[in-house]
Order: C-alpha cells, then sequence, then structure tokens
C-alpha cells in the first residue's frame, strides 16, 4: 500500500505540474498575441499618419517642378512676348483713382502708391486687389499672371498650383514676387482666344505674353527671362 500511495501521490503532483506548465504555455501565448497585436496597431497608427503626410508631400506643388503644370509650351497657343517702353515709375495716384490702361493687362504705368503687401500667392475675383495697386508690384519686380474669367475648375486648380511653385524659384525673388489674380475685364478684354496673360516691369520696357491655356512651362521660361531683380525698384518689398 505504502508504495501505491506513493505512486498515486508522484502522478498527482506531475498532474499538477502538467497543467501548470500548460497554463505558463497559455499565458506565454496570450503574450506573445498581446504583443504582435500591439505591433500591427501600432504599425497601423504609424501608417495611418505617414502615408498621408507622405503623400501630401510628395503632391506638394512647392516640391514639383514648375513646368511640369498644366499644357507644354507647344500647346499653349501663346503669342510671342511683346515690350514696350516702360513708362510711370514713381507716378503715385490717390488710392481710388481709376486709371485706364493702354494695355490689357498693364505691364507698367501709373499707380496707387501703395502695392499689395504682404501679396498672396494666389487671388480669386472676390478678393484681389485693384489692378492700380498690384501695378505697383510690378514695379517692385513682380510678375503677374492674370486669368480670365472662363478659366475654371481644373485649369484654376492647376493655376494654384503654379502659384505655389512658382514662389519657390530664386528668379522670383526672396519675397516670392509672383502673384497669380484674376483679371477684371472692365479694364478691357483678353483678345479672342487668350485667356491667361503675363506681364513684367522691367528696368526698361515692360513685358506681356497672352495664351490660351495654362501652361507652367511658359510661366517658367518668362520669370527666368525677366526675373524680379529687372525692374524699376527690385529692392522693395
Amino acid at each position: 500500500m505504502p508504495n501505491k500511495t506513493k505512486q498515486t501521490d508522484r502522478d498527482r503532483r506531475a498532474k499538477i505540474e502538467a497543467m501548470r506548465q500548460a497554463e505558463r504555455a497559455r499565458e506565454r501565448r496570450k503574450s506573445m498575441l498581446f504583443v504582435v497585436l500591439a505591433a500591427v496597431v501600432g504599425l497601423g497608427l504609424v501608417a495611418a499618419a505617414a502615408v498621408p503626410a507622405y503623400l501630401n508631400s510628395r503632391n506638394d506643388p512647392a516640391k514639383k517642378a514648375l513646368s511640369s503644370f498644366g499644357v507644354g509650351q507647344a500647346d499653349a497657343d501663346c503669342d510671342p512676348v511683346t515690350s514696350d517702353e516702360a513708362t510711370g515709375s514713381a507716378d503715385h495716384q490717390e488710392e481710388g483713382t481709376r486709371i485706364d490702361y493702354a494695355d490689357v493687362p498693364p505691364s507698367s504705368g501709373p499707380h496707387w502708391a501703395q502695392a499689395a503687401f504682404p501679396a498672396k500667392e494666389f487671388y480669386t475675383a472676390k478678393d484681389r486687389p485693384a489692378v492700380e495697386q498690384l501695378v505697383h508690384n510690378l514695379e517692385h519686380g513682380y510678375t503677374i499672371l492674370w486669368y480670365d474669367k472662363t478659366i475654371k475648375g481644373d485649369d484654376l486648380d492647376t493655376l494654384k498650383d503654379i502659384a505655389v511653385s512658382a514662389r519657390t524659384k530664386d528668379s522670383v525673388g526672396p519675397t516670392g514676387k509672383f502673384i497669380v489674380t484674376a483679371w477684371d475685364d472692365s479694364y478691357g478684354n483678353f483678345p479672342e482666344g487668350k485667356h491667361i496673360a503675363l506681364s513684367h516691369w522691367g528696368a526698361q520696357k515692360g513685358h506681356r505674353q497672352l495664351c490660351g491655356g495654362v501652361s507652367g512651362e511658359v510661366v517658367n521660361r518668362f520669370i527666368e527671362r525677366f526675373p524680379a531683380t529687372d525692374a524699376p525698384e527690385p529692392n522693395a518689398a
């Protein structure tokens, strides 16, 4: 009997130990599963934050080449650049004075005493400064892209991207001397088939180019040809 009792005790202890080991194994599996799930959730949270940030960064127009926006120069239906003798330097008119410019859009001329500053990169017909005020910006070395009321939808979005991208170029100066704005056709209409116009006031001449389509390549070439440093008052804000 004693041997049988001892065997029974050993068997009981062995079963208890086996149960303890099985329980410890289950706890280890639970812990491992928790760690794996926590890692998966953590990676998911990181991805949820990182992927949109990466996509936004990749799609940031400031990080894209200006010439990559819109159609190429060959498809933009642009007239050659015209250059006229610049006039109106320091010819300041009282704010609110209506000035009728000979050219549409103007690339020089009399203007209001205060330029738009700080100038936004993009204006709509609802918030645009007066033409007379923006001509003063031209005198300070800005290039202005004017668009007419036919520009809508994707073309308008492309112009917003161009406005951001163009301001990153060295040729527009340290203060980002480039503005995209809706044109006020009460000052005259663009020629038939032209919906985009670029103007720049150089030290000696005013420069202008009109196009039918939206082209970052055209903008890029224009501002490289006529940089912000070429202006009557290039150091003014």
